[in-house]
């Protein structure tokens, strides 16, 4: 499948309600699942109350994502809802209304409101939620990493706060302009430009920032692992650079993909949807994050991951689950889903979760 690159810096703040919008949503080891009817569903991890039934009451819910152990949703009224940990505070905010999009580091959280502006809670250890972030206008994207956030803003540049400890908020991202996407690892950012080709900041101590991406240009999505980071091309093609301890970006598994359309990456896994609906795995495999049961699928609209363990939605609304088990986020309640939202066809973009 072909697919056009954006060239104009108007594209940018049309995307506000584009990236990002994933139906179904993983955390280190819950996932939730936004349904037709606009309730949600959690199942996985539930040792600090990510999958509490209090999220069954929630309605008119629009938005989800996921921290580590928590979860928020935005509701058509402006307002959230959170549960699950609340160790840092993630679950303790103000009474926010006008809010357009949330997303979720490990324990902390940031909105996003219709005038640009942005607000933060939960832990603020390594400055996440530092007044900083007060001073920004024109925001128009949302992302986090582990214990850092950026700011995409309606001229095509990026802010980063909170933790500095790897450069992830290094003066280099302020150099940047005519950004479209950008998606964080645990350390490390990775920016998407209009013309294709892609910036990186943070750590880089697997390579994260090794300049080899400077090589690739006609990408137009990218994700992030723990520690590596992949591309896709205009081609359908995809390639992969950082961490290769466990296969990662070994050359044999993703440079022979063709047809993809969406790529996801687990912590150390990586998961490419093609545009016949299957879907290819690479990396670590330790808790069957890419084991074969994901060749039985077809049909696949949409792939998120979570730490070591993958989702897959279904066109008929219906969810498949393979990976790590240890705390049931492939219990089989997810099969008793069948009314999960379907994303509209430019919805399929990704961020990694905890």
């Amino acid at each position: 499948m072909q697919h056009e690159l954006e060239t104009t810096t108007t594209n940018i703040a049309k995307r506000r309600r584009i990236l990002n919008n994933n139906t179904v949503v993983c955390g280190w080891a819950h996932s939730v699942a936004l349904l037709s009817d606009n309730t949600v569903r959690s199942w996985g991890n539930n040792g600090l109350n990510q999958c509490d039934p209090v999220h069954l009451t929630f309605t008119n819910v629009i938005q989800v994502d996921c921290g580590e152990y928590h979860s928020v949703a935005l509701l058509s009224d402006g307002t959230i809802r959170c549960w699950g940990d609340n160790t840092h505070n993630q679950c303790t905010h103000p009474a926010f209304t006008n809010v357009i999009q949330i997303v979720c580091g490990a324990y902390h959280s940031v909105v996003l409101f219709a005038n640009g502006t942005v607000k933060c809670w939960g832990d603020n250890s390594e400055r996440q939620c530092h007044r900083t972030h007060n001073t920004y206008t024109d925001v128009v994207e949302l992302v986090c990493g582990r214990y850092h956030s950026v700011a995409l803003l309606a001229n095509g540049t990026v802010k980063c706060w909170g933790d500095n400890n790897y450069n992830q908020c290094h003066p280099k991202h302020r150099t940047f302009t005519n950004v479209k996407q950008v998606v964080c690892g645990e350390y490390h950012s990775v920016a998407l430009l209009l013309d294709g080709t892609i910036q990186c900041w943070g750590d880089s101590e697997h390579d994260q920032c090794n300049s080899l991406y400077k090589t690739f240009t006609n990408v137009i999505q990218v994700a992030c692992g723990a520690f590596h980071s992949v591309a896709l091309m205009s081609n359908g093609t995809v390639q992969c650079w950082g961490e290769d301890e466990h296969d990662q970006c070994q050359f044999k598994h993703h440079r022979t993909l063709t047809g993809v359309i969406q790529i996801a990456c687990g912590s150390y896994h990586s998961v490419a949807l093609r545009n016949d609906g299957t879907l290819q795995c690479w990396g670590c495999n330790w808790n069957k994050q890419c084991d074969t049961i994901y060749k039985s699928f077809a049909d696949v609209i949409q792939v998120v991951c979570g730490d070591d363990y993958s989702v897959a939605l279904l066109n008929n609304g219906t969810l498949q689950c393979w990976g790590n088990h240890e705390y049931h986020q492939c219990d089989p309640i997810h099969r008793t889903i069948t009314n999960v939202k379907l994303p509209s066809p430019h919805d399929n973009t990704t961020v990694l979760l905890w």
